[in-house]
């Protein structure tokens, strides 16, 4: 590997360690229209004046769960509201919401009332108010409905606006999922990605979304004007909400709102066989669309060969035939400038002293022969894009939570095949098999790659040997088994590919 194709490496790596993270910290949408300024909710004329919540102890605050055939559910009793979700399935990934569903305008204290097989429902009891709320689970998928009841037991006419938490986002180190969460809010116009570190307002929409690395909640009313806000409670949290229109209530008379609710996996197929518009909720970064096609591809391997791991080994074969061209094209250029190398190097020596006609011959030197310098760089930075997309559809694939392949527990995290009593500068105390193995495989494809003929660019690349796989290592070596066993069996091919050639010579 010559010099410049080292740095266009560098360089990648660079951008792809930081893209991730820089990606979620900007806001990914343009703001135009979206005010954080604007008033979300008018005052009534009349209202309910809300009660404050009870302080309880600690004791009381402890969540109780309910139980389904896709998850644990556990609910806060006093808010009438879910503090997380535990899926089955999924290696017991919990989906925490802290206070999802709190009906938090006007402010009530809730107690259970009943409980059944597929539903569990909370009333607060007022001097004028009434309000129950009722959660019914669809056993047969991640779906529920929410129903809330309003009860105007007064002897004059009552107006409130309800004001509904989906579920709040916390942005600290201690939080794991951090860098994962966003916000999706889907008007008539489009859906709308937000981080969720901003205050945002938005009119008539039609649903709103909260989702970390696998999992996602989507909260839909059934009924039309209402509003979306995104309101930050501090530097480290903020928190999704949906405002219904005023509510008049009738003296003595019962008024209903329902919402369509998913609590479950960022999968594509299962979110278009309930509501088409909620795929949109799913998104990849800047490079969605490839992300798409490639987990997709994924799934339809896995569909036949029915294992995570088999099924990423089959489509890093696929996508090395596909891309092949690219890197025979590459491996013929970085030919053609090792055969010129020598006499680049006279070049240089010849016009050490004036470095404009330096590079002036050393261009016509290439132009002569027809061969492009930049060549070997601009097939690997075409396929920087599909690693790009690939990492994020792996690291973001709930299919891959749990899912075991040889060795390897649980694809979505690293390999560990064992864990070491102390902590080992960068590696931490995990003994990482595959990140090893691909050091090991790619050192040996330096060995036996051809070599430049001048000492100056043969010292550079003898530290190379050495340098790029150490690199390649030290970053994939705490990353999800998935997408280290993508890369080392690309590398894997690539040694065989290299070896043919040595062993032909």
């Amino acid at each position: 590997m010559n010099t410049r194709t080292f740095f266009a490496v560098l360089l990648s790596l660079i951008i792809f360690l930081s893209w991730a993270r820089i990606v979620s910290k900007l806001h990914p949408i343009d703001n135009k229209g979206v005010t954080a300024e604007k008033p979300l909710w008018k005052t009534p004329e009349r209202k309910v004046e809300p009660q404050p919540p009870q302080k309880l102890e600690k004791s009381q605050e402890q969540p109780f769960q309910y139980v389904t055939n896709n998850f644990v559910v556990n609910f806060l009793e006093h808010a009438a509201a879910i503090k997380d979700v535990t899926f089955k399935g999924f290696a017991g990934h919990q989906f925490t919401l802290n206070s999802g569903f709190l009906l938090e305008s006007p402010s009530y204290v809730f107690r259970k009332e009943a409980q059944t097989e597929n539903s569990v429902s909370f009333v607060s009891h007022s001097e004028d108010i009434k309000v129950i709320k009722k959660f019914t689970f669809d056993n047969s998928n991640y779906c529920m409905e929410l129903k809330l009841d309003f009860q105007n037991n007064s002897g004059q006419t009552t107006k409130i606006i309800p004001l509904l938490t989906l579920g709040d986002l916390v942005f600290t180190a201690q939080n794991a999922q951090s860098r994962f969460q966003d916000i999706a809010i889907s008007t008539r116009e489009k859906t709308t990605h937000f981080n969720g570190r901003k205050d945002i307002n938005l009119d008539e929409i039609n649903y709103i979304a909260l989702r970390d690395q696998y999992f996602c909640a989507i909260l839909e009313p059934e009924q039309k004007n209402c509003q979306a806000r995104i309101k930050k409670i501090s530097n480290s949290e903020s928190r999704a909400e949906i405002s219904l229109p005023e509510i008049t209530i009738p003296p003595k008379s019962q008024i209903g709102q329902k919402f369509k609710i998913y609590l479950g996996p960022q999968n594509l197929k299962i979110l278009n066989s309930i509501n088409p518009s909620w795929g949109f909720v799913i998104n990849f970064g800047t490079f969605d669309v490839i992300s798409q096609v490639l987990i997709k591809l994924l799934e339809i391997i896995f569909q036949i060969v029915r294992n995570w791991g088999l099924a990423i080994v089959i489509l890093s074969l696929l996508i090395y035939l596909i891309l092949f061209p690219l890197t025979l094209k590459q491996m013929r250029s970085m030919k053609e400038m090792q055969v010129l190398q020598p006499k680049v190097e006279e070049l240089r020596k010849l016009y050490k002293d004036n470095p404009q006609r330096m590079n002036k011959e050393v261009l016509e030197l290439y132009r002569e022969h027809k061969v492009n310098p930049f060549g070997g760089c601009l097939p690997l930075l075409l396929q920087m894009p599909i690693f790009f997309a690939l990492y994020q559809a792996l690291l973001r694939s709930a299919a891959l939570k749990g899912a075991k392949f040889l060795w390897i527990k649980d694809l979505s995290e690293p390999d560990r095949l064992w864990l070491i009593p102390f902590s080992l500068p960068i590696l931490g105390n995990e003994v990482n098999i595959l990140p090893i193995l691909m050091t090991i495989g790619m050192f040996i494809q330096q060995k036996i790659s051809p070599q430049s003929a001048s000492s100056a660019s043969s010292e550079q690349q003898k530290m190379m040997v050495v340098l790029m796989p150490l690199l390649f290592g030290i970053i994939f070596y705490h990353m999800p088994a998935g997408l280290v066993l993508y890369w080392f069996v690309n590398s894997t091919l690539m040694l065989v590919y290299h070896w043919r050639i040595h062993s032909a010579k």
